[in-house]
């Protein structure tokens, strides 16, 4: 009998820790039927960001307007449906069709940093079956006249309007740029988040040089990149009420283990699927089993956490020392 890899997130008991992030494989039914069959624990759609669903209400506003003030006998004016594609509504069908095709929870993504109409999306996304709303506050505040407590404000207001909106688990994607996460992250909490997505990865532009022009950049993401989120992950285990998800470098089973061992209730992992394939999931998977099994671990509870901070009295002076003796190295 294989070791036993069930975890709790979001309320929901996964099958195991494992689970697909969003990206371009989670962005039709046969890859999501795959990532199922490879053993995810449950799949994060693609995000639906506020820009698509303001600039799709915009353009229906723009559609309907069209001919207003024109002859009375121009009754054609309006447009065919076929007209125009609502992305929007794009994204629902998919969202109904893959949680109709899975037996794993399928979670939507909504990607926005600022309050508006935009947030009810997260009721339809309810309403199209989805299992959770994972909401995704990628924001990079660049305003001189915006302090850290306004930027702060608007993201609770933010989890606030999503939470109103829906009665399914609402998980948290941040940043970690902020002046006192610890904070922040019990704030959260407090205010009704089900679980902390840790962390966005920051994609910073560069510069083409012959084309004097801004080249966007995206590079799959390194081993190395684990150790943001592990550290925070391993912070934040046994202080609060919120499920923790580690994201981002997630290349093997090792990575796996270690954010399990920080407190992390699953891990999200999409650079190395995109690099070596669907199947390599379940690879790790059996890995993780038989690393498990080897170290005669009875329970993924007994290993959760027991790398964490938890029974440390000052993590704060924990954390410097550790700054300290690295550096002395």
């Amino acid at each position: 009998m294989s070791f036993d890899l069930r975890t709790p997130y979001l309320g929901m008991a996964l099958r195991c820790p494992l689970i697909a992030s969003s990206s371009p494989l989670t962005n039709n039914l046969d890859d999501l039927r795959r990532l199922e069959d490879a053993g995810a624990g449950a799949v994060v759609l693609p995000s639906l960001f506020e820009e698509q669903i303001e600039g799709d209400s915009l353009k229906v506003h723009r559609w309907l307007e069209t001919g207003a003030g024109a002859h009375v006998e121009a009754s054609t004016y309006f447009p065919e449906l076929d007209d125009y594609d609502l992305g929007p509504d794009s994204y629902l069908e998919l969202v109904t069709r893959a949680a109709e095709a899975l037996e794993i929870p399928v979670i939507a993504s909504l990607n926005g940093a600022t309050p508006g109409g935009w947030l009810e999306y997260a009721g339809l996304m309810q309403e199209a079956g989805a299992a959770a709303i994972e909401l995704n506050l990628y924001d990079v505040p660049v305003r001189a006249d915006e302090s850290g407590v306004e930027v702060e404000a608007r993201h609770l207001q933010v989890l606030t309007s999503v939470k109103q909106e829906v009665s399914v688990p609402v998980a948290l994607k941040l940043s970690p740029f902020f002046s006192a996460f610890a904070n922040l992250a019990e704030r959260f909490d407090a205010a009704g988040a089900d679980a902390l997505v840790l962390f966005n990865r920051f994609y910073q532009p560069d510069f083409d040089l012959e084309a004097r022009r801004v080249a966007p950049l995206l590079q799959l993401s390194e081993a190395w990149e684990i150790r943001l989120p592990l550290t925070w992950i391993a912070l934040l285990y046994g202080r609060l009420r919120a499920s923790l998800a580690a994201t981002s470098g997630v290349q093997s089973e090792v990575e796996v283990l270690k954010l399990l061992m920080a407190g992390a209730d699953v891990v999200m992992t999409t650079s190395v699927l995109l690099k070596r394939g669907i199947p390599y999931l379940g690879e790790m998977l059996e890995r993780l089993r038989l690393w498990l099994e080897d170290h005669e671990y009875e329970s993924l509870d007994q290993l959760r956490g027991s790398m964490s901070h938890e029974a440390v009295d000052d993590p704060a002076a924990f954390v410097r020392a550790n700054y300290i003796h690295l550096l002395g190295s």
